[in-house]
């Protein structure tokens, strides 16, 4: 299978759309919030299967030292196909020498992020405010 990366901002908002509702993401409820962060991110790599959105990463970065991975999504029916892996390899290409490279996992996810190259951030606790609810 052919996935193709595409570093765009322009993609139809019912595709992305529909890739959070199947991954029953939180922000899906969100739809507007959801477009303009997108659109806001400093790099958001898209995955293609033929005209298929089946993935899709965001970053949000300084430029220079710190960069943070806020969103990498993949459609159920690809998981485990490597398509997430070549986002956060695209990501590398651009951000691979930061001095800090920082993401917030869901525990199923710490072993996909680990073999990426992530560890646990010594003694450090993630935080967060987190609205729950539509627009």
């Amino acid at each position: 299978m052919k996935i193709e990366l595409k570093e765009i901002k322009n993609i139809p908002f019912a595709k992305i759309l529909a890739l959070y509702k199947a991954n029953n993401w939180s922000a899906a409820d969100k739809p507007k919030a959801l477009e303009q962060a997108l659109q806001h991110a400093s790099t958001l790599v898209s995955a293609w299967h033929n005209e298929e959105l089946v993935g899709l990463g965001t970053a949000l970065s300084d430029g220079f030292l710190v960069v943070y991975y806020p969103h990498l999504i993949v459609h159920p029916n690809y998981h485990k196909q490597g398509v997430g892996k070549k986002i956060m390899d695209k990501m590398q290409e651009k951000y691979g020498n930061f001095h800090q490279q920082v993401l917030i996992a869901e525990a199923s996810s710490i072993p996909f992020y680990e073999k990426c190259g992530f560890e646990r951030a010594a003694n450090t606790q993630s935080m967060w405010i987190h609205h729950e609810g539509g627009e």
